[in-house]
């Protein structure tokens, strides 16, 4: 009878990061398939915050594990996480360039295109739903679309920082950039983020009374 997958890997779940990236780069699998369980989530979150499409946000997160995998040697070490970052974020610039330059979707889809680029959860198809879940729903599309109208490279400050909690040096030796320019991107990004939202929280309380 085969054995879970934890049950096999137990030592190496339980395994600081260096030693899994030394047994990754030695040509372990489940080494590097165990760091990716580790980080799935943040990248992927990373990447839809950035780009703010779901689809997009899970080729970008393949795409990014693919990236790390093939570059395993290359890796000497550092910081794993601060190294996955920089490939994530480096691929989100690559796909927002990509897509301005080449859009998908015309000027006359734009309400469509606004869907399109701000799912942040997905919810039952009942068209009915409870009081609290709209709320968060309308909280979290408007979270997203507000960072959707920040330029990329004040979207990636605020997400590594706001969103991820990476601390300025960090984010610094990930965008490679100079701290002080990361903390006044942040800034800005905040004050722009504030406007929006406050502007969208006061569409939606008129809104709230035309459906009362």
């Amino acid at each position: 009878m085969m054995m879970r997958y934890a049950e096999i890997h137990e030592n190496l779940i339980n395994d600081n990061e260096t030693d899994l990236v030394s047994a990754a780069q030695k040509g372990d699998v489940d080494a590097f398939n165990i760091l990716v369980l580790r980080y799935q989530d943040k990248i992927y979150t990373q990447s839809l915050r950035i780009l703010g499409d779901e689809d997009l946000a899970d080729d970008i997160t393949q795409h990014t594990f693919i990236t790390a995998y093939l570059n395993l040697p290359r890796f000497r070490n550092g910081s794993f996480r601060s190294w996955l970052y920089r490939i994530v974020t480096n691929a989100c610039y690559d796909e927002h360039r990509r897509h301005k330059r080449y859009p998908v979707l015309s000027i006359d889809d734009k309400d469509l295109a606004e869907e399109r680029l701000s799912p942040i959860s997905n919810f039952s198809s009942s068209s009915v739903l409870p009081e609290k879940e709209v709320e968060r729903h309308e909280s979290e599309q408007a979270v997203q679309q507000a960072l959707n109208r920040l330029e990329v490279d004040h979207r990636a400050v605020v997400v590594l920082v706001d969103i991820q909690e990476i601390d300025y040096k960090e984010a610094a030796h990930i965008l490679g950039i100079p701290i002080g320019t990361v903390k006044s991107r942040l800034a800005r990004a905040r004050q722009q983020l504030r406007q929006y939202l406050e502007l969208s929280l006061s569409e939606q309380a008129t809104a709230a009374v035309y459906r009362q």
